[in-house]
């Protein structure tokens, strides 16, 4: 195990209970280690991870920081919620103490080849996509990160021969250390996560880290249509090949004539015509151009791509139909967190749309978001931390149909009223949910109930 031989009977504190934490506390206390599982919510606000740690017997420390215990230990092991500059990761480093992720820990766990997806927008589909490529080419694979169950919760399971797909936040980057994918992925990089990272620069470099151990065996895949992904291409040694919806290449994956080519070094290769991929949006084009080049460099046949393109649907919650109510189509696109994603969203629409949006605040500009809505967006329904802060700049827009709600529930009962038959409502938040929910996918299950409700 790469960095883990003597791992056993070692102090570990392991930060943050959420599903990766708790992953990763399991399995270091089945390695032998002695765990320490801690996160800043009260016991009461943990039950369930206290009925699931306790009787293993890891030690559970919660309601505080630990910087009280941090010296003590032999090893940290951080969620992505935690981040790297906070005062008890300062603490340990200063005191010789390795800090790692679970997206770390996991890797020295794993034997089998990584493909790992990230990027501001696109990453679930992507990762999704991938997954069921090479499931179709009878291809024993994982899906894990970010999608699916933590990466680390199934390194028991995972042999040499089998293949991971990883969706990787800017998060789970910041705490590698050894982390070496065979194939790495950056499909785009815009503006978001500026209230975690602080500045742009920051962001793009946590981002560049998914390939910082690449060598000269190993691939690193860019989209040439992002400027900011495009140019990441001379700060790594793995080979670099580029995918475009715009241009023609002389290698990678791209469109001539409206038909999907890919070439990996073997030749040119037809996949199908653009028509036939069943996802919509060119977003979505982009992200199966980067499935189609990834899944190649892995050797699957075109037969089994284009297949598979045709009948892929997307993933819950990102553009997802949800019903027709009086001829009015319900999209549920919550994991658009930021502008960016939610502008592809808006681009997708056909007739006049109900946009519903806001959340947390992660100090974005919201000025392009406005500017897309065109023709498409007739109003606005907002709520959470940045409604004001969306009205003001819709204001400064010259859009003034905005109309502020308190909870989830008024903005759909206020979207139906306001949208017109052949229309859409679309809840497309440009904002992180933890405002209001507890994730992005709870807030799209709400959304979804509403809508249902409305049926009734």
């Amino acid at each position: 195990m790469k960095g883990l031989n003597d791992i056993k009977d070692k102090k570990v504190l392991v930060v943050g209970m959420a599903r990766s934490g708790v992953s990763a506390a399991r399995v270091l206390k089945g390695l032998g280690c002695r765990v320490i599982a801690n996160d800043i919510k009260k016991t009461d606000e943990l039950r369930d991870v206290e009925q699931e740690l306790g009787p293993l017997g890891i030690e559970l420390y919660f309601g505080v920081q630990p910087d009280d215990i941090v010296e003590q230990m032999d090893m940290v092991v951080i969620s992505p919620g935690v981040p790297i500059y906070t005062p008890f990761v300062q603490k340990a480093k200063e005191n010789g103490i390795e800090v790692i992720s679970e997206v770390e820990l996991a890797y020295r766990l794993c034997s089998a080849p990584i493909v790992a997806i990230t990027g501001t927008n696109g990453k679930t589909t992507t990762t999704s996509l991938i997954g069921e490529i090479l499931k179709n080419a009878h291809m024993n694979t994982y899906i894990v990160g970010n999608i699916g169950k933590p990466f680390v919760a199934q390194t028991k399971n995972i042999q040499d021969g089998d293949v991971v797909v990883a969706e990787i936040s800017s998060f789970q980057l910041e705490g590698i250390k050894y982390f070496k994918p065979k194939i790495s992925v950056i499909l785009n990089i815009t503006p978001d996560h500026l209230n975690r990272h602080k500045t742009m620069e920051n962001y793009i470099n946590t981002k560049a880290k998914i390939f910082k151990n690449a060598n000269e065996n190993d691939y690193v895949v860019l989209n040439s249509d992002n400027s900011l992904s495009a140019s990441l291409d001379d700060r790594t040694k793995g080979k670099v090949l580029f995918f475009s919806s715009s241009k023609v290449l002389d290698r990678g994956a791209w469109v001539q004539d409206g038909m999907v080519i890919v070439d990996v070094g073997n030749g040119k290769k037809t996949v199908c015509h653009v028509d036939d991929i069943f996802i919509p949006g060119r977003h979505n084009l982009e992200n199966a151009l980067a499935a189609v080049l990834v899944t190649s460099i892995l050797g699957v046949d075109t037969k089994t791509i284009k297949s598979t393109l045709k009948s892929f649907k997307g993933v819950e919650h990102r553009i997802e139909f949800v019903d027709d109510i009086e001829e009015i189509k319900f999209y549920n696109d919550s994991k658009g967190t930021n502008p960016d994603a939610s502008i592809k969203a808006i681009q997708a629409m056909k007739g006049p749309t109900v946009l519903i949006a806001g959340g947390m605040d992660k100090g974005l500009d919201f000025s392009d978001f406005i500017d897309a809505f065109d023709d498409i967006i007739t109003d606005m329904v907002v709520l959470g931390e940045t409604k004001d802060k969306l009205i003001q700049s819709a204001s400064d827009k010259g859009f003034h149909n905005v109309y502020k709600v308190e909870t989830l529930e008024q903005a759909v009962l206020k979207a139906y009223d306001l949208a017109v038959p052949g229309g859409n409502v679309l809840l497309s938040p440009a904002c992180a949910s933890w405002d209001m929910f507890k994730d992005y996918e709870e807030r799209g299950r709400i959304f979804k109930a509403a809508v249902k409700a409305l049926r009734r």
